[in-house]
């Protein structure tokens, strides 16, 4: 097979190439211009109806008006009036008929575009996303690091010259020659690979893992549009290559999924840690101020002995004995990770009403982690409904979160400690669970919330500050 083709024709052959995907982009807006033109085009058929039935009142009318007339006169008027209503039904007919086939013609167009381009709108694949499922089943990000390496090794050996990555006929030669024959096939397989190659790698490092099915679609009519554009010399991406690069997507989007998870779980390990380290550093502080507490009142004792006050003795020997006790249930804490308090907190300004957080804390005032979590990161601060103080906090809270598991707000991230239920539901089952009640309000006090509530129902109270202080 012999075909001769000029050089200067493989840049306008790129040129097209790369012309060709933009334009399948573009195809979408010159459709719904035509929409917009089809639009007009019907009003306008409205418009033209809208005179026809004005022309028949004014025969009508004229008919009404020609009593006094003659037969001739009338049957002459009547003729014209007839012959102008035709004429009238013919336009319409005629405009109809171009409508339709407009708009069939756009629609053919627009089922063809879409066809071509992949939707891609972030905000129409959020709505359809769901819990993600691994396409390669790896144990950590490790594995799928080293897998997506050794995938792409795969990927540069086939986008090799001889690797097979473009399919294409043999035996063309150009102006005689076989050789520049091979040559030109060989540059058009280069320039087909590099723009298939550049669309699949722009996927790949824009890749979000929702938007994976999309970004398969892409590559698929990326590779179908490059096969037309060389239908010429029956040039085409190979199935075996295309497969290559979207395993190539699946393994990334598994990985980046992967990698998600392993930062938001060393998220989480770390703000334990902290929570950690802080109810250790209050242990220890008052392990410390009950140790010179206790010294304090041992020396008090030895001087009330020496002195013989037996009844000031007793006092101390009761002081004594209960900074002891204190001290033992710091020590018990400090030895027993599991103890602790399970709090029921609400923040009905920030998330509104009926939705609550159940969480535990080793601290030794667990209002202090409550006050971290009403932080810049709210609008307003959390309010307490009820403290649980149990010696195996972690499981009261482990089973609070799995009784109300048909409640959770995030059914996704299970670290989350929302749930829509009210502070007496809760309140229910931690009595039937082992503990101590130590505080309970049903409704939360959100006193800066009701402030703005307030404010908002009584607008003139905002400007008595400012009043106040002109007066002042």
């Amino acid at each position: 097979m012999e075909i001769s083709i000029p050089w200067f024709r493989v840049r306008r052959f790129a040129r097209t190439l790369a012309a060709e995907l933009q334009k399948i982009r573009s195809e979408r807006e010159v459709i719904l211009d035509q929409l917009d033109r089809i639009i007009i085009l019907n009003e306008r058929l409205c418009d033209e109806l809208e005179k026809e039935r004005g022309l028949r009142r004014v025969a009508t009318e004229q008919l009404n008006e020609l009593g006094a007339a003659s037969l001739t006169e009338i049957e002459l008027k009547h003729r014209n009036l007839l012959h102008q209503i035709q004429l009238q039904e013919e336009r319409l007919r005629i405009v109809q008929q171009r409508s339709q086939e407009l708009t069939e013609a756009a629609q053919r167009e627009l089922a063809l575009a879409q066809q071509k381009i992949v939707e891609t709108d972030e905000v129409a694949l959020l709505q359809e996303v769901g819990i993600y499922e691994y396409h390669h089943r790896l144990s950590d990000v490790v594995a799928y690091s080293n897998a997506l390496k050794q995938l792409q090794q795969s990927i540069k050996a086939w986008a090799k010259i001889e690797g097979g990555a473009v399919l294409a006929d043999d035996g063309w030669t150009v102006n005689g020659s076989s050789i520049e024959g091979e040559a030109m096939v060989r540059d058009y397989s280069r320039l087909m690979l590099r723009a298939f190659n550049t669309e699949a790698d722009a996927l790949v490092r824009d890749l979000k893992p929702y938007k994976l099915a999309s970004a398969i679609g892409r590559l698929e009519k990326s590779a179908e549009t490059i096969e037309r554009l060389g239908r010429a010399l029956k040039l085409r991406i190979s199935p075996a290559y295309l497969q290559l690069r979207i395993d190539e997507l699946t393994l990334t989007a598994d990985y980046l999924q992967k990698e998600a998870e392993r930062k938001e779980e060393e998220r989480l390990a770390r703000e334990r840690l902290r929570e950690e380290r802080k109810a250790q550093q209050e242990i220890e502080r008052e392990k410390q101020r009950l140790e010179k507490e206790r010294q304090h009142y041992a020396n008090a004792l030895d001087v009330l002995l020496a002195k013989g006050d037996d009844a000031g003795a007793a006092r101390i020997r009761e002081q004594l004995d209960e900074v002891q006790h204190n001290i033992e249930s710091v020590d018990f804490r400090a030895a027993n990770v599991r103890a602790g308090y399970v709090y029921v907190i609400s923040n009905i300004g920030s998330f509104g009403e009926s939705m609550v957080k159940i969480g535990m804390t080793r601290r030794l005032d667990p209002r202090d982690r409550i006050r971290e979590l009403s932080d810049a990161s709210v609008p307003f601060n959390f309010d307490t409904h009820a403290l649980f103080f149990s010696d195996d906090a972690v499981g009261i809270e482990a089973a609070l979160h799995e009784r109300l598991a048909h409640a959770r707000v995030n059914l996704i991230n299970q670290r989350r400690e929302f749930f829509r239920v009210s502070p007496l539901e809760v309140k229910e089952l931690l009595r039937e669970l082992s503990g101590e009640l130590l505080e309970f309000h049903e409704i939360p006090e959100a006193l800066e919330y009701r402030q703005v509530l307030n404010l908002r129902n009584n607008p003139s109270l905002r400007s008595e500050p400012l009043q106040y202080l002109k007066s002042a």
